[in-house]
């Protein structure tokens, strides 16, 4: 064996026995098992934790309801109720025209059941219960937020363009949210965890501003374009979530990422976040009309 072979070896020996010493061990290396995540080193890893259950429960109803797979959560932490837009049956979701949309849209839904699964199963019995979800009015009221009064009765159910406009009001605040609580979590395993999920929540928010930006000429709704909305909504979720946000498109041309000038992923505090997602209700409204769960609400 090489001095080299072995010199590695005893630095992954040292490693794995100060992890262990913290109370670490194999969940460091990815290996979290049920349950794990309910008493971490520190107190304030399952609140923060908790925080993004709370937001992936939403992102899952949004997607599953799409796909006719909503019973599938509903099945997931508790009995409230999911809203949904009148005429959307959420076991047999809506019709899409476009096959890569579609095909996009039920890999995304698949991946934000799976991060739910994920984080109920490791939390444990410290996993807050799924809170009240709005899809229908919450909707309708970012509408016509973003447009000024212009739009009203937006259901991004009632067709492809109008989804993926939906999507794009939820993806980026994932992203700018993992990354916000980043810095609050204490534990290397939970810390490396919520950073495979927020790369999970990046590539989401990079395929539906993709497909956007090719629709951007598209006339979506009361004579607006594509742009022109997505600018809307970026302009509204800045105006409430800490003035970060960017729309499809800049100076340089196309933007397919929520970034800074340092080409870095905007952070979010959990203030700035639920800011946006209760459209500037104080403690509860919008998409959660009774607020989060846990302790960050």
């Amino acid at each position: 064996m090489k001095i080299t072979d072995m010199t590695e070896q005893h630095s992954r020996r040292a490693a794995l026995a100060t992890l262990g010493k913290l109370g670490l061990g194999a969940a460091a290396l990815g290996l979290v098992q049920p349950g794990s995540l309910a008493a971490p080193a520190k107190d304030i890893d399952p609140l923060v934790l908790n925080f993004a259950l709370n937001l992936e429960y939403l992102e899952a109803a949004f997607y599953l309801a799409a796909v006719g797979r909503l019973k599938e959560l509903q099945a997931i932490g508790g009995g409230a109720e999911i809203r949904l837009p009148a005429g959307l049956d959420g076991s047999m979701g809506m019709q899409f025209k476009d096959g890569n949309v579609e095909a996009i849209v039920k890999d995304i839904a698949e991946d934000e059941l799976a991060h739910v699964k994920f984080l109920h199963a490791a939390l444990g019995k410290a996993a807050v219960v799924r809170p009240v979800l709005d899809l229908g009015m919450a909707f309708d009221a970012a509408g016509q937020a973003a447009s000024g009064g212009k739009i009203k009765g937006f259901n991004p159910y009632a067709n492809d363009l109008f989804f993926l406009h939906g999507a794009f009001i939820f993806e980026d605040v994932g992203v700018t949210a993992y990354n916000g609580a980043a810095t609050l979590i204490t534990n290397p395993a939970y810390l490396q965890a919520a950073a495979g999920i927020l790369a999970t929540e990046a590539a989401h928010s990079g395929a539906i501003r993709t497909l956007l930006y090719q629709q951007r000429q598209v006339t979506a709704a009361a004579g607006l374009y594509v742009g022109q909305v997505i600018a809307a909504i970026s302009a509204l979720r800045g105006k409430v979530g800490g003035g970060k946000d960017v729309g499809l498109s800049d100076n340089t041309g196309a933007v397919i990422a929520a970034a800074d000038k340092n080409g870095v992923a905007y952070a979010r505090t959990t203030n700035e976040v639920l800011n946006i997602v209760y459209l500037g209700g104080k403690g509860k409204g919008g998409f959660y009309p009774n607020g989060l769960n846990g302790a960050i609400k």
